[in-house]
C-alpha cells in the first residue's frame, strides 16, 4: 500500500496488462487443462505405489520414541516404531494421507498433506508431546495442531502441501502468511510481511536455526520484503509464523519470527523433479551420500518472463534466479551435520520507452544478488539433553543506477553490501517432570559497505535538497544471552519465564528484554494464554549509513501484551481468538520533514531517503483483536477463515498522532478447499482488506514543479479505496507406474477487480495517476516428479 509517491522513489516493478490478452490467456489455459482431463485414467484406476518412511521422537527431549503405532488415516495400513524410533510403511498406494501417531502416554499426534508418489520414499518426522494426566476411560483425540509451546504467542503453521495448493502463494511462503489477520494487505507486486501495525524492517526469518535476512528476490535492503520469493517449498517440512511475544531464542527483531524447517534428502535413491509455470522453471534432486553417510538436496530456478517481455515489445519484467541446496552426515547415531547454501541474483532494466509510459522522470536499472551458507550441529546428548549449534555467512549487494529522462545526467548511483557472520547455540533440558530451560548465546558481526551518490532533487515538501555522496563502512557486532524456563507449576497451567540479554557494540547500548507467558487447560478443548514482552532492533545499517552521528541511534523498542484463547471446535478445526497491544519508543525522525515516518520506509515500492538528521523520538501504538478458524485437511476439506479490526498509528517529531501506512483497519480472508479424490483438487481464496491511509498530493503545487508534492496539512488523512480480490486454483495429478505429473491452473483476480495500488505524480503529463493492483490473471503450472 505505497503512499503517494514523491519523485525521489525509483520506479516500481508494475506491469500495465492488457485485460483482453489476459482472459485470452485464461480461455486458452482452461481449453488445455479440460484437453489434460479427458486424457486422464479415471479416478478409481488402480493407483501406483509408494511408500512412507520416518523418524518418531520426544518432541521436548528429541530421545527416538519405540513402539509408536503408526497408522495411515482411512486405510487399514500401519505399522510400529522400532527401538531408534524408526518406521517405514511399505505398498501405500500413491496420493495424499494423513498419518496418526499413537503411543501410550504420549498425546496423539496427526500429520497431514503426506504426498505419497508413485516410486518413491517419502520421508516424515513427528514429534510427540508427553501427557501429563491420564484419565481411565477416556480417549485421546488426535492432535492436528501439535501443542502450541506457550513461549511462541500466538503462532500459525503450515507445511508445504499447503503453502503450494494456496491459491495466489505463487509457492511463495510469505504470500501465504498474507491470507493471515496478523499482515496487513501491502500490494498484489509485493510479499511485505506488515505484522500488526509494524513495519517490514521488523521480521526475521529463520531456515534450521540459520538467520536469513531476507526471503525474497529483489530484496528491500534493511528491510525483508520484495515481489518474488526465494525458498524452494519442496524443501520445506514445515514453517512456524510466530507473531507477537516469541521466545527469548529470538532476537534483534520487534514483530514477528518467520522460522522454516527443511526437510532431509531421500537416503533411498535418486529422485528428480522438474517444474515450469508462467514465469519461470527450474529441477530438483535429492539421494543418498556415500556410504549411507546422508542425504542431499539441491534445487535450481530460473525466470524467462524478460523473454516474454522482450518478444513483445513492451513493460519491464524482472530476471531472477536461484540455487539452493542441503546436505545432512550422520557423524553417529546421535549427532548430524548440516551443511545449507541459499543464493539468488535479480535484475531489471527501465529503458527510457518504459519509464516514459509509467510516467517517470528517470530511467535506468537495479541488480541485487544473495547468499547465504551455514552450518549446523544438531546433538542429542542424553535423554534429558540435545543442542543446536549453527555458524552462518550472509552477503547480498545492492546496485542501482538511475539516470534522468531529460537530461541523461545520473540521478542516483549506489553499490551497498551488506554482510553478517552468526553464531547461535541453543541449549535444552529436561529438568524432570514438566519443566524444561531452553538457554543459548548468539553472537553476530554486522558488516556494511555504503557507496551512494544522490543528484540534487526536489522533495516532497517542494524543497530543494543538495547533492550527497555517502561512502561509509559499518562494523556493529551485538552479543547476547538468552534464556528460558518453562514449567507447569499446577495441574493445568504452564507457565514460561524468559529473558534475553543483548550488548549493541555500534551504539553502545545493553538491553535486558524480559519476555513471560501463561496458559491455563480450561478443559480439554480449550486453552488461555497470556503473553507479553519487551523487543529491541537495531536501526537498519542503510539507515545509519546517512551519517556518523547515526550510529549512536538508540535502539528501537516494542512492547508487546496480548490475551487469547484456542478453542478446538473439532480435532482437525481449531479457533483461536486474541486481543493484543504494541507500543513503540525510539522511533527515528527527520526534524527537516518532522511528518514523515522513517521505519515505515522500508517497503518494496518504496526505499529508505538520504536523512539530514535524526532524532530518536517517535513513538507508534497497534491495538487490535484476531480470529482465526483453521481447518487441517480431513475427509477431503481443509480451509482458514480469519479476520480482524486494528488501529495502527505514528506520533510525529511535532507530536501529532497520525495512521501508520499499514493501517487497513478491517481484513478479512478465506482460504479452503475440497479434495475428491486423489487426481482432483479445487480451492479458492478471498480476501478483502480496508482502504490504507495516504498523504495526497497538493496539486497545485505539484504541477507547478511536475513533481509530486505532498500536502502537508493532510498528513495521512486520505484512504485508498478498499481491497478485495478472488483467486481461484484446480490441480490435477496424474499417475504413471513411477512417475507424477500434476498440472495446476490458478486465476488471481477472478472477478477482474481494480485495486487501486496508489497515486503517483505523472511526469509525462504532470498530473495526478493512478496504479491499479494487477488485473485478472491466469498462472498455469506443470510439475513432473521422476
Amino acid at each position: 500500500m505505497p503512499m503517494a509517491q514523491d519523485e525521489t522513489t525509483p520506479p516500481v516493478a508494475y506491469v500495465r496488462e492488457d485485460n483482453r490478452r489476459s482472459l485470452a490467456m485464461l480461455r486458452l489455459t482452461l481449453i488445455s487443462l479440460l484437453a489434460l482431463a479427458i486424457t486422464a485414467p479415471p479416478a478409481n484406476a488402480q493407483l501406483p505405489q509408494g511408500s512412507v518412511r520416518g523418524t518418531v521422537t520426544d518432541q521436548n527431549s528429541r530421545d527416538p520414541l519405540p513402539g509408536v503405532i503408526v497408522l495411515v488415516v482411512g486405510t487399514t495400513l500401519g505399522t510400529s516404531t522400532d527401538q531408534e524410533g524408526r518406521f517405514i510403511l511399505q505398498a501405500v498406494p500413491a496420493g495424499l494421507y494423513a498419518l496418526e501417531f499413537r503411543l501410550v502416554g504420549y498425546e496423539n499426534r496427526l500429520k497431514t498433506d503426506i504426498q505419497v508418489s508413485p516410486g518413491r520414499v517419502t520421508v516424515v518426522s513427528a514429534g510427540l508431546n508427553e501427557r501429563i494426566v491420564e484419565a481411565e476411560g477416556v480417549t485421546v483425540t488426535g492432535g492436528y495442531f501439535g501443542t502450541t509451546d506457550p513461549v511462541s504467542s500466538m503462532s500459525v503453521g503450515f507445511n508445504a502441501e499447503e503453502i503450494r495448493r494456496s491459491p495466489g502463494s505463487a509457492n511463495d511462503v510469505s504470500r501465504i502468511l498474507l491470507a493471515l489477520p496478523s499482515t496487513a494487505k501491502v500490494a498484489d507486486n509485493a510479499n511485505d510481511l506488515a505484522v500488526r501495525g509494524g513495519s517490514p524492517i521488523e521480521n526475521g526469518f529463520y531456515v534450521d536455526g540459520i538467520s536469513i535476512p531476507n526471503i525474497n528476490h529483489f530484496p528491500v535492503q534493511g528491510s525483508t520484503g520484495g515481489p518474488i520469493g526465494l525458498i524452494n517449498i519442496d524443501f520445506i517440512d514445515r514453517v512456524d509464523f510466530l507473531m507477537s511475544g516469541f521466545s527469548a531464542s529470538y532476537g534483534d527483531r520487534l514483530s514477528s519470527v518467520v522460522d522454516i524447517g527443511f526437510r532431509e534428502g531421500s537416503r533411498d535413491a535418486f529422485y528428480a523433479k522438474a517444474f515450469l509455470s508462467f514465469a519461470g522453471f527450474g529441477a530438483t534432486g535429492e539421494g543418498p551420500l556415500p556410504g549411507e553417510s546422508g542425504s542431499w538436496l539441491l534445487s535450481v530456478n530460473k525466470s524467462y518472463l524478460q523473454f516474454l517481455v522482450k518478444a513483445i515489445g513492451t513493460g519491464a519484467a524482472p530476471n531472477y534466479g536461484d540455487i539452493q541446496g542441503k546436505l545432512d552426515f550422520r557423524l553417529g547415531p546421535n549427532h548430524t551435520l548440516t551443511v545449507l547454501g541459499i543464493a539468488g541474483q535479480s535484475d531489471i532494466d527501465f529503458d527510457r520507452e518504459t519509464s516514459i509510459d509509467l510516467g517517470q522522470r528517470q530511467y535506468g536499472w537495479n541488480e541485487n544478488s544473495q547468499v547465504t551458507a551455514g552450518l549446523r550441529w544438531t546433538a542429542l546428548w542424553n535423554t534429558r539433553y540435545y543442542s543446536n549449534t549453527a555458524f552462518s555467512y550472509s552477503a547480498a549487494r545492492y546496485r542501482i543506477d538511475f539516470n534522468r529522462l531529460t537530461t541523461d545526467q545520473t540521478w542516483i548511483r549506489s553499490d551497498n553490501t551488506d554482510r553478517n557472520l552468526v553464531f547461535r547455540s541453543l541449549h535444552f533440558v529436561q529438568l524432570g517432570g514438566r519443566t524444561r530451560l531452553e538457554s543459548g548465546i548468539e553472537a553476530k558481526l554486522g558488516l556494511g559497505e555504503y557507496d551512494t551518490f544522490f543528484a540534487s532533487d526536489t522533495n516532497r515538501l517542494g524543497e530543494r535538497e543538495p547533492e550527497r555522496t555517502i561512502q561509509k563502512r559499518i562494523a556493529a557486532p551485538v552479543g547476547a544471552l538468552f534464556a528460558t524456563l518453562i514449567t507447569g507449576p499446577w495441574e493445568r497451567w504452564t507457565l514460561s519465564l524468559g529473558a534475553r540479554a543483548d550488548h549493541f557494540a555500534l551504539s553502545g547500548s545493553a538491553t535486558l528484554s524480559p519476555r513471560a507467558a501463561i496458559s491455563y487447560g480450561a478443559s480439554e478443548d480449550l486453552t488461555l494464554h497470556l503473553r507479553g514482552g519487551v523487543f529491541t532492533q537495531q536501526v537498519p545499517g542503510i539507515v545509519v549509513s546517512g551519517d556518523d552521528k547515526f550510529e549512536k541511534l538508540p535502539l528501537l523498542r516494542s512492547t508487546h501484551v496480548g490475551l487469547g484463547a484456542d478453542y478446538m471446535l473439532r480435532p482437525d478445526t481449531k479457533l483461536t481468538v486474541e486481543l493484543y497491544s504494541k507500543d513503540y519508543e525510539n522511533l527515528p525522525q527527520e526534524p527537516a520533514d518532522p511528518t514523515l515516518s522513517v521505519v515505515d520506509q522500508g517497503l518494496f515500492n518504496e526505499r529508505f531517503r538520504v536523512y539530514t538528521d535524526l532524532v530518536s523520538t517517535g513513538k507508534a501504538l497497534t491495538r487490535g483483536v484476531e480470529i482465526i478458524v483453521q481447518k487441517k485437511m480431513a475427509e477431503g476439506l481443509y480451509g482458514l477463515v480469519s479476520g480482524s479490526y486494528s488501529v495502527s498509528r505514528y506520533r510525529d517529531y511535532n507530536g501529532t498522532w497520525h495512521a501508520r501506512v499499514f493501517d487497513n483497519r478491517w481484513i478479512f480472508s478465506v482460504v479452503g478447499g475440497y479434495k475428491p479424490d486423489q487426481s482432483w483438487e479445487f480451492s479458492a481464496r478471498w480476501t478483502y482488506a480496508g482502504g490504507p491511509p495516504y498523504t495526497p498530493f497538493d496539486e497545485a503545487a505539484s504541477q507547478a514543479a511536475n513533481i509530486g508534492i505532498i500536502d502537508q496539512n493532510r498528513i495521512m488523512a486520505a484512504r485508498y479505496p478498499d481491497y478485495h480480490s478472488l483467486n481461484l486454483r484446480v490441480d490435477k495429478k496424474f499417475y504413471f507406474s513411477s512417475h507424477l505429473l500434476d498440472v495446476y491452473l490458478s486465476v488471481w483476480n477472478a472477478y477482474n477487480r481494480k485495486n487501486v495500488a496508489g497515486y503517483f505524480w505523472n511526469s509525462t503529463e504532470n498530473r495526478v495517476d493512478t496504479q491499479y493492483q494487477w488485473s485478472v490473471l491466469p498462472v498455469v503450472g506443470v510439475e513432473y516428479e521422476f
